[in-house]
């Protein structure tokens, strides 16, 4: 088998488990049905600026993967540490700073194949690591509108500039990364790493590097102006015909995720009892909009409940704060958690994620609630 046809049986075999795709298809098939004379208004409902941006960042972060220079230093810097704690704290603030460009499932994607080919080689205990760097993504994320899908969304939806809304947002990654650090700090022991052998890395390819790096700024930049669309074009035109292998690898069907999520759910916001129910929410009090856009999260994931929150409040900043914070918690609050624990294979990290990211989101909650409603409202 070559390797473009080993690439597209592993999507094949990976799209057959996607249960979340074949949620979201299951409920626009019964919605459609429900209603099929709004099958011609489904493109409109598709926010196509967070589509092209998205699109746009998840190939240029593929070709920085594929590149595996991230991997030889993270594997120089790793050999480095003197014991777990160290190694820990490292592996935490690197996945938060790399989720903060190279988005949270990418800083995954790169962090989490390096700590889990240590537990061949080491005695460094990989499941717990990898648990605190699913943790660490959804912290750093929040910072950036390109950190993450739904302060994708909402950064296009508000037309916000970049600085501006890492400012707006700055607060709240403080908020998730300090306790972070110290839980970390307490939960590694900081004995001694035995090191026993050699961590496979891939080669490294610097013209990919080159590439993708000289391609990845000037597209945050139309994204900024608002000019992904286009911008994401010229981006697949040059790997089309340089490197059509790097977008045989990128995760296609997570941009069908996002269309369907669109689609999904603002079709259920227009749907009368839906209405009716948050209705009774009373989002237009910024207390019950926080604590909706948690809770919301928690069953749904917090991509689509910002695309459901932004069809009845326009307070941009405040769904950011609510949907970022409710990707801690139960494991679905966020995408990034459910790739983290698949790629860990091992049964006990559910248990283990569950251990620390429930209380992790009550205390951080409460530190953002109080952040919000109390610390905030002194400021002169």
């Amino acid at each position: 088998m070559n390797d473009q046809a080993a690439t597209l049986f592993s999507a094949l075999q990976a799209l057959r488990k996607d249960y979340f795709l074949w949620a979201l298809l299951g409920l626009l098939i019964l919605l459609t049905a429900a209603k099929p004379g709004q099958l011609a208004f489904y493109p409109g409902l598709v926010n196509w600026q967070t589509i092209a941006a998205l699109t746009g960042l998840l190939v240029l972060t593929k070709g920085v993967e594929f590149s595996g220079y991230l991997h030889h230093l993270g594997k120089r810097l790793i050999l480095r540490m003197p014991t777990d704690r160290a190694m820990a704290l490292f592996l935490v603030l690197a996945a938060a700073l790399l989720s903060t460009l190279l988005t949270n499932d990418v800083a995954l994607f790169i962090v989490v194949p390096l700590t889990v080919s240590l537990r061949a080689v080491s005695t460094v205990p990989v499941t717990r690591l990898v648990v605190f760097e699913a943790l660490a993504v959804n912290a750093g994320s929040a910072l950036t509108p390109i950190g993450n899908p739904q302060n994708l969304f909402l950064s296009q939806l508000s037309q916000v500039p970049f600085h501006q809304y890492v400012g707006a947002m700055l607060p709240l990654a403080l908020i998730f990364l300090v306790p972070l650090l110290l839980l970390t700090a307490c939960v590694f022991s900081g004995r001694t790493i035995d090191m026993s052998g050699d961590v496979g890395l891939p080669p490294r390819n610097k013209r990919l590097l080159y590439l993708s790096l000289a391609l990845y700024f000037p597209f945050l930049v139309c994204i900024d102006l608002h000019q992904a669309e286009a911008a994401v074009m010229g981006v697949l035109g040059i790997f089309l015909v340089a490197y059509r292998g790097i977008l045989a690898r990128v995760d296609w069907a997570l941009i069908l995720v996002f269309m369907l999520m669109f689609v999904d759910m603002r079709l259920v916001a227009q749907e009368p009892v839906v209405q009716a129910f948050i209705g009774q929410l009373g989002l237009g009090d910024p207390h019950r909009l926080f604590l909706a856009g948690v809770g919301i999260s928690q069953l749904i994931s917090n991509v689509p409940a910002a695309i459901l929150l932004a069809e009845y409040s326009n307070d941009w900043r405040l769904i950011a704060y609510a949907v970022n914070t409710g990707g801690f918690g139960f494991i679905l609050g966020s995408l990034a958690n459910i790739i983290a624990l698949r790629m860990v294979r091992d049964s006990r990290a559910w248990l283990a994620f569950h251990m620390f990211s429930v209380p992790f989101l009550l205390v951080a909650g409460a530190l953002v609630y109080l952040w919000l409603f109390f610390v905030e409202n002194l400021a002169p």
